[in-house]
């Protein structure tokens, strides 16, 4: 459950990165939001590869444990 929570943090803060980073850029409303998503994602992809491991070992443990 810690590294679910620590890795749907750290997308969060890519997003809010990204997102200030394109507003800086002069992009507003709907555009701004897709640029970030875009960004965003394409950067969580690359730098979070580490934590979504880690967080797919931890929820497969814990469905095995559940059995």
């Amino acid at each position: 459950m810690r590294a679910t929570i620590a890795y749907t943090a750290a997308r969060i803060l890519l997003f809010v990165a990204a997102a200030g980073l394109i507003y800086l850029a002069g992009a507003r409303g709907l555009l701004l939001l897709g640029l970030a998503l875009l960004v965003s994602g394409a950067a969580s992809y690359i730098l979070l590869t580490r934590q979504r491991d880690r967080d797919r070992l931890d929820a497969g443990t814990r469905a095995e444990d559940q059995d």
